[in-house]
């Protein structure tokens, strides 16, 4: 048994989400979304390498001989999986391990807004689902592949670097690609997708323009492509997508965004107010003639308000979305304005202003 697993035994038994390992702090546990120590005495650097090495492959060590960085996956037993991060600083090695659960949650389970489970019955497009790191896209992305590996009969393709959830076949055929195992990249693999008659394809994260823009092609062919990008809403998902290619570039990529883009969802994660762990809040941008026209035109200023005016077919704005958590007593007014994207508006709306003790003028 590697010494590490009783770190991870720790993790779990304490229900956190990641734990982090760093020359001159003890163990860190991540729980409820604050950083606590597992224990009393801090690490050295030479323990962190012992730690680490010892579950890595002869490959994986060498790539991070060569590289100073390494993302895999690591099985501890039937307990869980993590992904795993290694760096090196000034003080030594440093590892983060992320807890991705063996039980994937299904939507229900999630409780997640009806646009979700939507954008998860669709057969072609691109759907992104957006957030800062830890905020759950995978999770959501995971139980979105689940549900259609229930409902549909096809081919899903998974492309990540590394392989998080592990779906087992219900009634679709599931091939899982591991980027720097069984491809050697992102973009290798999805080029390489459109040729494996895959129905569904979700891609880890779109990294570069030629990725993003193989993603767009892939999906004008008539298949669902899901995938992650870094951005705390849709408006500026849309703008990350569209800046990531060359001026001259910019009017084609936006035309195949507006025929392609089926829908977006924005995720953040925060505490619960009563401390016992965290929810989510999510906005939702879902694809049509509208949105095309918008999109084409570069006004993704207006985005906010076109959500607005999509309630009814699954839209919903983030801001509202947490003004909803702060009036039922789910989130504390103080931890949504963090995370709002219009603080002044936000702060001024009277539910949140109440709690905020702020007087509205």
């Amino acid at each position: 048994m590697p010494q590490i697993d009783r770190l991870f035994d720790l993790l779990l038994g304490r229900g956190g989400s990641d734990l982090h390992l760093s020359p001159g702090y003890p163990p860190m546990l991540r729980v409820k979304g604050e950083l606590v120590a597992g224990a009393d005495r801090p690490l050295t650097s030479a323990e962190i390498v012992a730690l680490t090495d010892e579950i890595l492959t002869p490959h994986q060590r060498a790539h991070f001989a060569e590289a100073h960085d390494l993302d895999f996956a690591y099985a501890y037993a039937d307990k869980a999986r993590f992904r795993g991060n290694y760096l090196e600083k000034t003080t030594g090695r440093g590892a983060v391990f992320r807890t991705i659960p063996t039980k994937i949650l299904t939507l229900d389970e999630l409780n997640v807004p009806a646009g979700v489970r939507r954008l998860a019955d669709l057969t072609a497009g691109l759907v992104l689902v957006t957030g800062p790191t830890g905020s759950g896209k995978s999770t959501t992305l995971a139980a979105m592949i689940d549900h259609m590996n229930k409902s549909r009969r096809g081919h899903i393709l998974t492309i990540e670097d590394p392989v998080e959830f592990v779906h087992q076949p219900k009634q679709c055929l599931i091939t899982h690609k591991e980027v720097g195992v069984d491809v050697p990249s992102f973009l290798e693999a999805i080029r390489s997708a459109g040729r494996e008659n895959a129905d569904v394809i979700l891609v880890g994260e779109l990294r570069g323009a030629e990725t993003m823009k193989l993603a767009l092609q892939l999906a004008s062919f008539g298949i669902l492509i899901l995938a992650t990008v870094h951005t705390n809403s849709a408006a500026a998902t849309i703008d990350r997508f569209v800046n990531a290619f060359a001026a001259d570039q910019q009017p084609q990529i936006r035309g195949l965004l507006a025929d392609s883009l089926a829908g977006v969802v924005a995720q953040q994660l925060l505490r619960r107010a009563d401390g016992s762990g965290r929810v989510a809040a999510h906005e939702i941008l879902m694809g049509n003639l509208a949105l095309a026209s918008l999109i084409r035109e570069g006004k993704t200023n207006q985005i906010g308000s076109f959500i607005q005016s999509g309630i009814s077919e699954g839209m919903q704005g983030m801001d509202n979305t947490l003004a909803k958590l702060v009036a039922a007593g789910e989130v504390s007014a103080a931890d949504a304005l963090d995370k709002a994207l219009e603080k002044d508006q936000f702060a001024k709306l009277p539910a949140v202003a109440a709690a905020l003790d702020v007087v509205v003028e």
